[in-house]
């Protein structure tokens, strides 16, 4: 996906579905144009070893985290920086097939009969990238690590740098009113992230 270089409403965004629009979600291009799109649960590029989502997915996520990601962005562009978000909205039978594969409640949600976090669409996996040349920030670890240095605040084998990465991704995530989990430094929660809901049943395209 191209790197737009401003926060410019993109004009190449289509509308979402309608269940989707019927549940409160939007794409998140609408809100952030800018924004870097590598759902890595849309390739085998993720610790299942298999596709989840089907290769047109979308970063789909509940409206009440624009503001919030609006805010974000913002303060990342201002230094020459872009979100990058690995996983959005995620439907409950990916959650379950997710579970199956770490049957680990520390690394991986146990599914349940309602929908909450990435199921409701109200938290993200982002990291960030230089706006310009597309370079990942490093941040001392990949995407899902399941070890303890993917720990929010984990600094045992990571260097000076690496930590400030991640606290430069918290306070911008911060200032928009989302919260980090403090096992995984690239998820954050939006407003009633942890709030059950009924489950959704939403295309990711």
């Amino acid at each position: 996906m191209l790197l737009m270089s401003s926060g410019t409403a993109s004009a190449d965004v289509p509308p979402v579905s309608p269940q989707a629009a019927a549940a409160g979600l939007v794409d998140v291009r609408s809100v952030v144009p800018d924004a870097r799109i590598d759902l890595r649960y849309a390739t085998t590029n993720n610790f299942t070893g298999v596709q989840l989502y089907p290769a047109d997915a979308r970063c789909l996520v509940h409206e009440s985290l624009a503001p919030g990601l609006t805010v974000a962005a913002q303060r990342l562009r201002e230094r020459g920086l872009v979100l990058v978000f690995w996983d959005c909205y995620r439907p409950h039978d990916v959650q379950v097939r997710m579970f199956q594969v770490v049957p680990n409640p520390n690394w991986v949600a146990r599914p349940a009969d309602y929908a909450k976090s990435h199921e409701s669409g109200r938290s993200v996996d982002v990291t960030y990238a230089d706006a310009h040349y597309g370079w990942l920030a490093d941040m001392g670890t990949g995407f899902d690590d399941f070890t303890p240095r993917s720990y929010a605040n984990a600094t045992e084998g990571l260097t000076a740098q690496q930590v400030s990465n991640r606290k430069l991704l918290r306070d911008a995530m911060a200032a928009g009113g989302l919260t980090v989990y403090s096992g995984e430094w690239w998820h954050f929660d939006g407003p009633g992230a942890g709030d059950p809901r009924p489950i959704l049943d939403v295309p990711v395209n």
